[in-house]
Formats: C-alpha cells, structure tokens, sequence
C-alpha cells in the first residue's frame, strides 16, 4: 500500500480514494460476497477462518471483530459494502450512520429528520 495519504482538508474523515482502495480490496471483497445466504451463514459458523479465505489482514480482522464502523473504514471498507457486513448483524444504514456519528440511533435519526425540515 505503499505512499502517504493524501490530505483532503476534512479533519478526522477517511477518504475513499484509489489508496484506501486498494488497501481495503480484501475486505471489500468479503463483504460483497454476503450477498450470498451461504455466505453469510459460513462467515457466522467461523468469522476467523471466513476472514482468512478472503486474506484479511491483522488490522482488518480486528475491525470486523470489534463490529466498528470507523475502524473498518479506516482499514479500507467501502460503506456500500459495509452495509452488507452490517445486515449480517440485523444493523441498517441508520445504526452505521449512529455509529459513525457518536450518536444513538434514535438522536441519529432525530438529526436526519431536522435536517430535512
């Protein structure tokens, strides 16, 4: 993953540019295969072995392990295809946007409600 992230001038946001692709291609991968049921059930049987077939490195196994939304960005995870790692866990856009944010849920959503006033 050679280089140094690039400076986007949005203090404490990772960006998802060609890098953090390429170092989340692992990942990503393995969350767009959840759209598979087999897939998701193989991953809940053994989380370890299921992050390994798709060659996780240590700190994006710890992510997943940890169920961290900005850990698993930080690690190169797309938020499309967290969505999908999400579902597995009953967790809807809603819940990650919480997450992201530092909020409960239910003040996540008052927010997006007195944003679109």
């Amino acid at each position: 993953m050679g280089g140094k992230a690039k400076d986007y001038g949005i203090p404490g946001t990772t960006v998802f540019d060609g890098r953090m692709a390429q170092k989340g291609y692992a990942l990503n991968r393995m969350c767009y295969s959840f759209n598979s049921a087999d897939n998701r059930d193989a991953f809940k049987r053994d989380e370890e072995a299921y992050c390994r077939r798709y060659g996780l490195d240590d700190e994006q196994r710890r992510a997943v392990a940890n169920r961290n939304v900005l850990e698993l960005i930080a690690a190169g995870g797309n938020i499309y295809y967290l969505a999908k790692f999400a579902g597995i866990f009953g967790l809807d856009v809603q819940d990650v946007g919480a997450q992201q944010t530092g909020m409960t849920k239910d003040a996540f959503k008052a927010r997006l409600a007195e944003a679109g006033r």
